[in-house]
């Protein structure tokens, strides 16, 4: 299909996943007390080598690049901001202008400051003011920046600080990471993942809606959030129940982002609800290296349901696979591209689609799923970018083209 003249094609990353060493941070913290963690240490040192990530991505023939500003570097004590971190993200920013690439920047990718967390983090009294403030600062650095995402995944967020209360209050045994790699580990936590209560969200919804004015007034760009999409569905009888959890895990999220100018949407499989909530993917040999199911038809879902909701132009800001086959990573794309098609051609406005993610890296407590479009040696951080990466270069090339052509007809 032809696809809009200014539809943004790339890739996705967090800056704890890729970076490596981000030890002022709760999630740097996390790793060392948490049993069963694997630890972040260097990561991809995309810290050091994001030039080199921005290049390979330009070179494939995508055009757009989302990353993010880790919060606990740049204001490593309550009130301290670095300079030269601030100096370190605008370089980031400079060098794809430099490649011609569009930078979709993320102010919160789960990591906080450590400060933050021992306040109290998300359900401080003040850390909607906090957030406010770090904010604010950052926005010095975002003159030309387009696209802002405050915050990843707030109900994702307000999940995992769930589950660190019931650490806390000792009805949960151990911190359960949101991915997963181990059969035992599917079966635990399929089982235990809570559907986050609205109590766990509204400190994100009003930490949104404190900042988005202050990016807009001091920077012009575009700003939104982007929410967990389960592309859920009902089992038959359940409607009731399926609402419940629809609203509890992702439309409260939904409305809160009207008024926003769009938003994103992360999408990698699809889950059914029956009369005890989310019913846990179910074993199958197609099934990735997370437990979910192999659903490229769930992007096509999320993406209606959160245009639906909100109103709103909508940005793919994540859809992947976690696989080591790489063909397979690209027949997924291909497959979820053409629902995205189905969902444009039916009237969604859909205004770019970035993959999850450019670089294998740190999923969160371990380093055996990769999603990544580029493969990373973590001894040598050498990168080897993987077919797929040229395989969806040529996509958007291809797309732009056609594009072109339909301008000079």
């Amino acid at each position: 299909m032809t696809y809009p003249a200014t539809f943004l094609w790339g890739a996705s990353t967090a800056p704890h996943q890729v970076e490596g060493n981000n030890v002022n941070s709760d999630w740097w913290a996390r790793e060392g007390l948490m049993p069963g963690m694997e630890p972040s240490g260097d990561a991809d040192d995309s810290y050091h080598r994001y030039r080199e990530d921005i290049r390979l991505l330009a070179e494939a023939g995508l055009d757009s690049y989302r990353f993010g500003i880790e919060w606990a570097r740049i204001e490593p004590r309550p009130g301290q901001f670095s300079r030269a971190e601030l100096a370190h993200y605008r370089r980031m920013i400079d060098t794809c202008a430099e490649f011609g690439v569009t930078p979709v920047v993320t102010l919160h990718h789960f990591s906080s400051p450590r400060w933050f967390a021992d306040e109290g983090g998300w359900l401080a009294e003040h850390a909607t003011e906090r957030f406010a403030s770090y904010v604010t600062e950052a926005t010095t650095i975002l003159d030309g920046v387009e696209w802002v995402v405050t915050i990843n995944e707030p109900n994702q967020m307000a999940m995992m600080i769930m589950l660190q209360e019931a650490m806390r209050t000792g009805s949960l045994d151990e911190w359960l990471s949101p991915t997963v790699q181990s059969e035992g580990d599917r079966t635990r936590i399929a089982a235990s993942l809570p559907v986050p209560t609205p109590e766990f969200g509204l400190p994100f919804v009003a930490a949104h809606h404190a900042v988005r004015d202050i990016v807009r007034e001091r920077t012009g760009a575009k700003v939104g959030w982007t929410v967990a999409n389960g592309a859920l569905t009902s089992t038959p009888g359940n409607e009731e129940k399926f609402r419940e959890v629809l609203y509890n895990l992702e439309d409260l999220y939904l409305e809160a982002a009207r008024g926003d100018d769009f938003i994103g949407v992360q999408s990698y499989s699809s889950q059914a609800v029956d009369a005890n909530g989310l019913v846990p993917h179910p074993d199958h040999p197609d099934n990735t290296l997370v437990g979910t199911a192999y659903r490229p038809d769930a992007l096509g879902m999320a993406v209606r349901h959160a245009a639906e909701v909100t109103g709103l132009p909508v940005l793919v800001t994540e859809n992947g696979i976690a696989t080591a086959d790489d063909e397979r990573r690209i027949q997924y794309t291909r497959e979820a591209l053409a629902h995205l098609e189905s969902a444009i051609d039916d009237g969604i406005d859909v205004r770019g689609y970035l993959h999850w993610s450019l670089l294998d890296n740190y999923e969160w407590g371990h380093w055996g799923p990769t999603f990544g479009l580029i493969a990373v040696d973590r001894i040598t951080f050498v990168r080897t970018p993987k077919p797929s990466l040229a395989w969806l270069g040529d996509v958007a090339t291809a797309a732009r083209s056609r594009t072109l052509e339909g301008r000079v007809r």
